[in-house]
């Protein structure tokens, strides 16, 4: 065990590997720190877009997998402890957002986001975390969203898995923070992707995706807790979990 203050990890200290990232955010994330000369590992389950992600930089490795498959997750560890180098840190952004549209009532639109955004994250963490633990040392970033703060139209099945991040990762953080781990929690508002880009409401505050990966790769170099952005919508959102519940409903519910 070590009682030290946790560092975050260095480029010196070994990989960091991605998910989701093939393309938005996490294809951005992957560029950042490629430039500031982490050896990146990215992963998806699109292989010739992974491919064309890892021709813009000779410091990223493309490994296609899927994150439902545990399996194949804990071989895509294998793989990169084996051919790449050591776990560092792993970002775990792999997530799907699929919009909850009432009086009906999909069970498949839970069931698929549990699946990947929630499940996927916990097999992340599972293929890596024997190579963190028994080095103590390593560095778990969590990509949840500012949906997890309150309940939002739409977001029903979304919103949940990222309120879970969100409380998995705190509990995590205290738990491992004797074993030499920090766990990064990464919150954003709207980012400008091809995700996004399906939306047809107003997107308040809609942030560039480049600058989201510096504002990103910032937090997590300072190995801070919880990292949000964009600032002046983020605020906002933190601000209504302070509403009485009943009120909070009222005003979203118009």
């Amino acid at each position: 065990m070590s009682n030290r203050k946790l560092s975050a990890m260095k480029p010196s200290d070994g990989i960091v590997w991605i998910t989701g990232a093939s393309s938005g955010i996490g294809a951005a994330v992957a560029l950042e720190m490629a430039n500031r000369g982490w050896q990146v590992a990215i992963s998806a389950r699109s292989r010739d877009k992974l491919d064309k992600i890892a021709e813009l930089h000779s410091n990223i490795t493309a490994i296609a997998c899927d994150v439902t498959d545990r399996d194949g997750m804990s071989k895509t560890a294998q793989k990169i402890e084996a051919e790449i180098g050591s776990l560092a840190m792993i970002i775990a952004n792999a997530g799907i957002y699929l919009p909850t549209h009432f009086p009906k009532f999909d069970v498949s639109i839970f069931d698929d986001s549990f699946a990947v955004n929630l499940t996927g994250t916990v097999n992340m963490i599972a293929a890596s975390y024997p190579y963190m633990i028994e080095r103590n040392k390593g560095q778990i970033v969590l990509v949840s969203s500012v949906a997890g703060y309150n309940g939002l139209p739409t977001s029903a099945a979304y919103g949940a898995t990222k309120a879970a991040l969100l409380n998995m990762g705190e509990a995590m953080a205290v738990d491992l923070a004797k074993y030499g781990l920090s766990v990064n929690m990464v919150a954003p508002g709207f980012i400008d992707t091809p995700a996004t880009k399906q939306n047809t409401f107003h997107m308040p505050a809609l942030m560039d995706v480049t600058k989201a990966a510096i504002v990103m790769v910032d937090g997590i170099e300072k190995n801070r807790t919880r990292i949000t952005f964009p600032k002046r919508f983020t605020f906002w959102l933190r601000f209504l979990t302070f509403l009485p519940r009943q009120l909070y409903v009222r005003l979203l519910s118009r």
